[in-house]
């Protein structure tokens, strides 16, 4: 029996983007705030390390940064040993950080058996410890044909049946049933449990969190244009930069363009010349310190990512979306099935010519949708209210098992 605070391990292989990195710091700081004295630990190998601020009792170790070139091909970003090396390194590190922190859950992001395998190692706990292995997944993963392809050849399956005790889905199932979806098999979808979203609490200055109906602000429309991470974005702001005029003609709207910090600083450059003609381009920022300028903004275009979406959701602010065009067809799925409950406006990314872009805009300005019901954003508290649950199950059958 564990003889020290209770311990929180989150696995998150994440080489790109900002996503996986906000989830796993929010989950990591409700469960801190749920259960006060506890420690959580995240290891993670995004290039930007502890990008996020940590609440007190949470830290970050750092893994060797990998990228996925392709299906069951992977990259070492900066090393320059072999992958092999790498990867062998890693798993090392996962299985003794497992071993010596000796946590009572560990949650694992999106990857059951992690990147090429690298977590079973750490899986195959010694027999005198009991860890409760939980996988967290975003609902929307990529088109269900190729999860169930990728996730079979990889040995996914295997280990969600072999080692996982529970699936919590960062998600509702109205929107997409994931166990049915990609295939799960029937004990593995037994144990699965839909959080909703999990996002930050909305901003004082947030639509959803005002009192009273919703006053815009006196002055011309101001849109945001972001990306998250922002990485693979330069066309999306591109096309968005090419429909600024023809925008700002119709309604007088301003916009403010913040490209991530993940965005080649060439391509960071090159935008900040072509804004510089645009007399309706205020800024262009790698990042926005604070959330007041989603919450403030009349229109928030942006890249499909599931962080920027729900961050959005979670403001109210209206939003257009333009999802990247792959190689995954998640954000795709996502614009998609969000647009049919009228949360947002999508735009598909084949249509980007400046005429269309900037119909869109105008029309997402002038007509926001105006959804039936609003999505589930209470994905943090609930995921972690489970995990607490059962972590106090776990110690109220130690002790039992003491007493007989």
């Amino acid at each position: 029996m564990s003889t020290h605070e209770p311990r929180l391990l989150i696995y998150s292989q994440d080489g790109l983007g900002l996503g996986h990195m906000r989830r796993t710091s929010l989950l990591a700081a409700e469960f801190l705030r749920q259960l006060p004295g506890a420690s959580a630990l995240t290891l993670s190998d995004s290039p930007l390390g502890q990008f996020f601020t940590t609440a007190a009792g949470h830290d970050y170790l750092k893994l060797p940064s990998i990228r996925k070139a392709g299906p069951g091909q992977w990259d070492a970003v900066s090393l320059q040993a072999s992958f092999q090396d790498v990867l062998r390194l890693r798993s090392d590190v996962i299985a003794r950080v497992m071993e010596d922190y000796d946590p009572e859950v560990l949650l694992v992001d999106h990857m059951p058996h992690g990147a090429m395998g690298e977590l079973v190692p750490a899986l195959r706990t010694p027999g005198g410890r009991r860890t409760r292995v939980v996988l967290g997944v975003r609902d929307i993963i990529d088109a269900p044909e190729t999860v169930r392809r990728r996730w079979g050849a990889e040995g996914a399956y295997d280990a969600l049946e072999e080692f996982y005790d529970d699936v919590l889905v960062y998600g509702t199932r109205d929107v997409l049933d994931v166990a049915a979806e990609y295939s799960w098999p029937a004990g593995v979808a037994d144990r699965v449990t839909y959080c909703g979203y999990v996002c930050v609490p909305p901003h004082k200055g947030a639509r959803s969190a005002a009192p009273g109906p919703w006053v815009r602000p006196a002055g011309p429309p101001r849109v945001v244009v972001m990306a998250g991470g922002g990485a693979d974005a330069y066309p999306m702001f591109d096309a968005v930069l090419g429909a600024v005029d023809g925008v700002h003609a119709q309604t007088g709207a301003e916009f403010l363009v913040v490209t991530g910090p993940f965005m080649p600083r060439d391509d960071v450059r090159a935008l900040r010349r072509r804004a510089s003609r645009l007399t309706a381009v205020s800024d262009v920022r790698r990042k926005v310190h604070g959330r007041g300028r989603v919450a403030r903004a009349d229109l928030v275009v942006s890249m499909a990512g599931y962080n920027t979406t729900v961050e959005v959701l979670g403001a109210a602010t209206p939003a257009l979306l333009i999802p990247r065009r792959g190689p995954s067809a998640e954000q795709r799925i996502r614009a998609r099935l969000f647009a049919e409950r009228d949360w947002v406006r999508w735009l598909d990314p084949e249509l980007l010519d400046p005429p269309t872009v900037a119909g869109a805009i105008v029309s997402a300005l002038t007509e926001p949708p105006v959804p039936a019901a609003r999505p589930d954003l209470r994905g943090r508290e609930v995921a972690v209210g489970h995990l607490a649950a059962r972590l106090e199950m776990g110690s109220r059958a130690q002790r039992g098992s003491l007493v007989t």
